[in-house]
Order: C-alpha cells, then sequence, then structure tokens
C-alpha cells in the first residue's frame, strides 16, 4: 500500500463527509463509516508523522461552520474524546491515567447520540446558543434552542455560567417526525441524529419547535469557578440549576471491571431507553487529576468515549481476492476499508464461492454492509445498491489458478485448482497443521509458513519434526533469536504428545473436523486400525455418513499419505486416542446440549472436555435446542439470548454441582 496516497484519499474521504454532514445537513455515509476512516487517518499520521498533511482533519474536531448561522466564537475550546471499541483500549485507557493518577475514580455517562451544543446563561438567563462547529467556532443557535422544552430558560440561581450537553431527537419524536415527512410526501430522515442536526439548523425556529427535541447537560468547562471538585458533583450542580441529567444513569467507578461490568449492564437495557445512546463516556472524576492528565493538542487526556460494537457496518469493497486453500478450493475474499465490526477491525471477509457473489451481484466499489457470522467470521451481508456507481461493472470468475496458473474446475458451486502440486494447497496445508485445534504449535504465523516453505525448511507436514536440524540457519534470520527458536522447538516437541483425534484433523482429510476426528479416535482408538477400517465399518458408525467414510478410505488407500504417516511414526508423532472414555450411563449431562459463556476460574476448554467425557454436546452458539447456559463473568449477549428463549442458566457453582452429581 503506497501510504502517500492512502493518507490523501482519507482526507479527501472525510474532509468530504465534514462538508456533506455539516455544511450540507445531506450525509453520504454513515457515523460508523466517517469513525474507522478518521481512526485509520490517526493511526498512519502517529506511524509515519512526516506524510502528515497541514489541513488534515485530525488537526481539528469538527467540519465547517454555515454561512446561514452568525459565528460564535468558544471562550473554551469544545473538544472531542477519542473513541475506543473493546475492552483491551479501556484496559490500556486506564493504565495510562495510572502512569499520572495513583487510584483515579471514574465517572461513566451514557454516550448520548445526537449533536453537542453549548449554552450561555448571564444572571441565570439564557443568552447565547451554539453549536460545536470545528471546537473553535460554532454556529449560533439561539433562537432554536429556545424552542427546546428541556433548556431551561432561567437558572435557579442567578448565576453566569456555560453549560454543554446534547442536542438530541427521542425515538418518539423520531417517528412523529417521519409521519409527518411521509404525509407531505418528503423523504424521510434516516435516523434521529441526522433528525436533529437538521431540526437544530432550521432558519425558521418555528419549524424546529415542531421536531420536539430535548437537551441533556452533561459538562462545565470551567467548574473550580462554582466550588465544584469532581465531575460527578458537577453533575448534580446542573441538575440542581434545572438541567435534565442522566443523574439515573450516570455512575462513579474505581477500576476497569466495574467499567466493563456497567458498559454490560447499559448495553442490556439500550433498546429500552426512550433516546439513542451509542456508547458510553469515561471521565475521570476528580478535577485536580484532569488538570494533572491534561490535553494533547487534539483530545482530552483525561476522557475517553467508548462506542458499543456495530452489529452491522458498512464499508466500501475496494476489491476481491481469489485465495487457494488446502483442498484447492478458491475462495474470493472481499477487500475493503477497515471497519470495527462488534469490537474487532476488519478489513477483509470471505465471500464463499462465486455463486454467493452472482447471488448478491457484488462488485467492487460497492459499499456492503458487513457482520460477523456466528459472533466470529467477518461476512457480508448486502450490497447498498442505492449507493452504488453507475459504472460499476459485474464479478467475473477468474479461469486459472492465482498461483499455479492451472484451470480451474467447477464442482457444485465451489471451483478448484486440481493441481496436487500447487504451492499455495501446499502452504495453506502446512499453516493448518499448526492450528490451535489441530496440532497447535505456537510461533508459527502465516508468514512464517511461508518463508520456511519458500526456504526448503519444510515442504511437508513431517519437516516441522525435523527443523532442528536447521537451528543454526534460523539463527542467521531477522527476528530469530536464541529464545524464541528454542521455544518454536520446544512447540513442535510438545506436539508429538498430542491425542490421535489432533493429528486427524491436522492431516487435512477431506470431510474430517474436529468433530469427526474426535468420534473415528474414540472409536478405534490407534492410528493402525483407523487404516485398516473399511468403508462399510465406517459408514456404519453413527454421525459417520457415506461421503466421510469414502473420503477416510480414499485417503488410507493412497500410497502417498501412507508413507507420511509412517514418517511421522518415525519422528514419535502419538498415533494412539489419549481421550478418557465416555460415561454416558447419566442422564443430567448425557446427549445435552451445553454452551459455554464469561469468564470462569477454569478454561473453556477444560470445561468443555469434562462435558464431552459424560456423553455431553458443547456447541457455540444459543438456540432452541440448548439445554444449558454456563454462565461466568461478563457472559454478553449469549446470555441474554439464553433468557429470551428461557433456557436453564448455570453459574460455576451450579455447573460443578451437576458434574459431581454425573
Amino acid at each position: 500500500m503506497d501510504i502517500k496516497n492512502r493518507i490523501n484519499e482519507l482526507i479527501d474521504y472525510i474532509n468530504k463527509a465534514s462538508y456533506e454532514y455539516y455544511v450540507l445537513d445531506n450525509p453520504t455515509i454513515t457515523d460508523q463509516e466517517y469513525d474507522d476512516y478518521y481512526n485509520e487517518l490517526l493511526s498512519l499520521e502517529e506511524k509515519y508523522p512526516e506524510l502528515k498533511r497541514e489541513d488534515s482533519p485530525t488537526n481539528r474536531v469538527g467540519g465547517e461552520v454555515l454561512d446561514k448561522f452568525e459565528k460564535v466564537t468558544h471562550v473554551h475550546p469544545m473538544l472531542s474524546f477519542d473513541d475506543i471499541f473493546n475492552e483491551e483500549e479501556i484496559i490500556l485507557f486506564d493504565e495510562r491515567v495510572r502512569k499520572t493518577i495513583k487510584n483515579p475514580c471514574y465517572t461513566l455517562e451514557p454516550k448520548m447520540d445526537g449533536l453537542s451544543g453549548s449554552l450561555i446563561y448571564e444572571n441565570g438567563v439564557l443568552v447565547k446558543a451554539a453549536t460545536r462547529g470545528d471546537g473553535i467556532t460554532g454556529e449560533d443557535i439561539t433562537k432554536n434552542i429556545k424552542t427546546i422544552k428541556t433548556v431551561p430558560l432561567r437558572l435557579t440561581q442567578n448565576i453566569d455560567i456555560e453549560v454543554r450537553g446534547e442536542i438530541y431527537m427521542s425515538k418518539l419524536s423520531f417517528e412523529k417526525a417521519n409521519i409527518e415527512k411521509r404525509k407531505n410526501n418528503e423523504n424521510e430522515f434516516a435516523n434521529p441524529r441526522n433528525a436533529a442536526a437538521g431540526s437544530i439548523r432550521q432558519l425558521d425556529s418555528k419549524i424546529t419547535a415542531k421536531r420536539d427535541l430535548d437537551f441533556i447537560a452533561y459538562f462545565i468547562p470551567n467548574p473550580e469557578d462554582y466550588g465544584l471538585k469532581t465531575q460527578f458533583e458537577s453533575l448534580e450542580y446542573l441538575r440542581k440549576l434545572g438541567f435534565v441529567t442522566n443523574y439515573k444513569l450516570n455512575k462513579k467507578v474505581d477500576n476497569v471491571s466495574e467499567i466493563i461490568e456497567y458498559i454490560d449492564d447499559l448495553s442490556k437495557i439500550r433498546k429500552d431507553l426512550p433516546y439513542n445512546i451509542d456508547g458510553v463516556v469515561l471521565k475521570v472524576n476528580n478535577l485536580d487529576d484532569e488538570k494533572k492528565l491534561g490535553f494533547t493538542s487534539r483530545v482530552p487526556r483525561w476522557g475517553i468515549a467508548y462506542k458499543f460494537p456495530a452489529e452491522e457496518v458498512l464499508t466500501t469493497l475496494k476489491d476481491v481476492k481469489f485465495t487457494v486453500g488446502r483442498t484447492g478450493k478458491i475462495t474470493p475474499n472481499a477487500i475493503f476499508s477497515p471497519v470495527h465490526v462488534d469490537g474487532s477491525l476488519v478489513s477483509k471477509a470471505t465471500l464463499h464461492n462465486y455463486d454467493y457473489c452472482k447471488d448478491k451481484d457484488i462488485r467492487i466499489g460497492d459499499v456492503v454492509s458487513i457482520r460477523k457470522a456466528g459472533d466470529v467470521i467477518p461476512e457480508v451481508v448486502e450490497v447498498k445498491l442505492d449507493r452504488r456507481k453507475e459504472d460499476s461493472i459485474p464479478l467475473k470468475m477468474i479461469t486459472n489458478c492465482p498461483f499455479c496458473n492451472t484451470l480451474l474446475i467447477k464442482k457444485d458451486a465451489n471451483h478448484f485448482c486440481p493441481n496436487d502440486k500447487c504451492p499455495a494447497r501446499d502452504i495453506e496445508s502446512l499453516i493448518h497443521f499448526t492450528q490451535r485445534d489441530a496440532m497447535y504449535i505456537e510461533g508459527f504465523g502465516d508468514r512464517i509458513i511461508e518463508d520456511f516453505y519458500n526456504m526448503n525448511y519444510i515442504r511437508n507436514v513431517d519437516d516441522f519434526y525435523n527443523l532442528h536440524k536447521y537451528k543454526d540457519e534460523l539463527k542467521t534470520l531477522e527476528g530469530f533469536g536464541e529464545k524464541s527458536i528454542e521455544n518454536l522447538l520446544n512447540s513442535i516437541e510438545n506436539s508429538k504428545n498430542n491425542s490421535l483425534e489432533r493429528l486427524l484433523f491436522a492431516l487435512g482429510i477431506r470431510y474430517v473436523g474436529k468433530k469427526t476426528a474426535k468420534i473415528l479416535s474414540k472409536y478405534y482408538k490407534t492410528m493402525d486400525n483407523l487404516i485398516k477400517a473399511d468403508y462399510e465399518e465406517l459408514k456404519s458408525i453413527d454421525e459417520i455418513g457415506e461421503t466421510i467414510a469414502k473420503s477416510v478410505v480414499d485417503y488410507f488407500n493412497d500410497e502417498k499419505n501412507l508413507k507420511l504417516i509412517d514418517r511421522l511414526k518415525k519422528c514419535n508423532v502419538n498415533m494412539r486416542y489419549l481421550g478418557k472414555e465416555v460415561n454416558t450411563n447419566n442422564d443430567l449431562v448425557n446427549s445435552k446440549t451445553f454452551v459455554i459463556t464469561g469468564t470462569l476460574s477454569k478454561p473453556r476448554d477444560e470445561i468443555k472436555e469434562v462435558l464431552e467425557s459424560l456423553g455431553a454436546n458443547v456447541t457455540s452458539s444459543v438456540t432452541k435446542k440448548t439445554d444449558y447456559v454456563i454462565v461466568g463473568e461478563n457472559p454478553g449477549s449469549k446470555y441474554d439470548k439464553a433468557i429470551s428463549l428461557n433456557i436453564k442458566i448455570l453459574n460455576e457453582e451450579d455447573y460443578n454441582k451437576l458434574i459431581n452429581k454425573s
């Protein structure tokens, strides 16, 4: 990627989006898309400061000011907080604070999904109101702000003060506004935030009044002038002055665990609130601590904004790359502008096969929605056809393997490279062999395996167990010190002791996944027994059908595969099933389906192994067929779904009692 061109491209995107949002009241991208462009730009500029432009939007907070309103210069700049998206970033923020503050206390406040406003009072009377604008200069919206019923025109005290808060539209007001739009054959508002922004910028204040906006106060820029010592005191003081605050939901906490618990609790009730929130604002509570932390050139160091994970986000499809799997299957992959999905930053997603692309009419340049399938794998949900460019070109399937140029063949819905010696297939097989659910050899990233393949150190899976012969050569490679090589070789040695089912899965026998590998290992006990198994015997095993039986027989009828097994035996790789026998003589656990969620005192794999040894099925998703959900700390959405489906919930103590009875 050309970094300079990407930075220029991002600046153009953001400036265009800011103009359309702030000046034209006509946003063409979502807030989430804007955030992702902005954070990508910020990250690149931090890595390559020499490429940062003077006109970069990261040098300022917002956008341009509308000419139709008078300009207002803020006495105190209206800076916004940096955004974070997951638990790890919360921990990092807390660690940064604790480098300066010994025992910080935080206030937590719902992040209202509206737009910021500043209200100026003189002698207790509202005299001026302004939008944030670019953080230094905003727009005079005094006439319009006075139409909002939750904005006090006179305070309970005759004081001079500036108060900041959020101008927003409730869910009920949003529905009413769109009913009015439909009656007048006008385009409806896309969401309450856009509706609030458009309504507060009306030249005719009567129109604003009809929109029934609201205001929640959350900040005083100079609290020390009023004898206030903490942010929480500021919130209470605002309420005394006559402002609506989120006092029922605001909270003080002392540590990360309490922050995460608050976020989880708030996320569970957010849909039931009368207004939209899109996250949580974290602020250091003590105002003296706030001063010690201060500001960067752009944002306060004493606060941050956590944003709830988006269930489905929008991004632009930049390219489609075709990859070759270990079976030769060709998979198209969507490459798109990085987006946060469910707390993770992702930039690619599987498109499954060409038929999937045709059915959805996916084209490069399209705006597409992304979500995580099963909360794990990113996938493209749909194309936003209303935002498609007129010159877009339908996607074409490649005809030859992108690695070895062999002509592809099609089987059912999928295309395959038929070349058994295709380097891409070999490399993918090697990568698969090292994975956690296979032989679990730590220290091998995809790039390392590819490099070792090209250096002829590892060409077949048994070569992992001969890598120690190249120890001196490895020391000459960049990034491979004595300790890292030792750890790598120890991990390889340890993998020899894995149970048979891991090896079976690692070998990449077609249709033999983790579950099937375990069934076969439990049934046959040794690799030699499985090699001797015939087709009729295999297909008679419960959950082993004709397709799997044929695949297993075909694999072990191939002399090349038998020689590989012999080489692995000579390397002392275990060929026996080491797991416990399944005890099916109980009705409490046998044949029951369990889901594990949240943080428990024992690793999930250990709990899963115990349950499976008692005949239980352990799955990752909660459905109507689930019998029990075992919950630990911070269980998340699976817990909520279990409650909604009336599935029995077990805490760790309940689980232990159940196992003891079994």
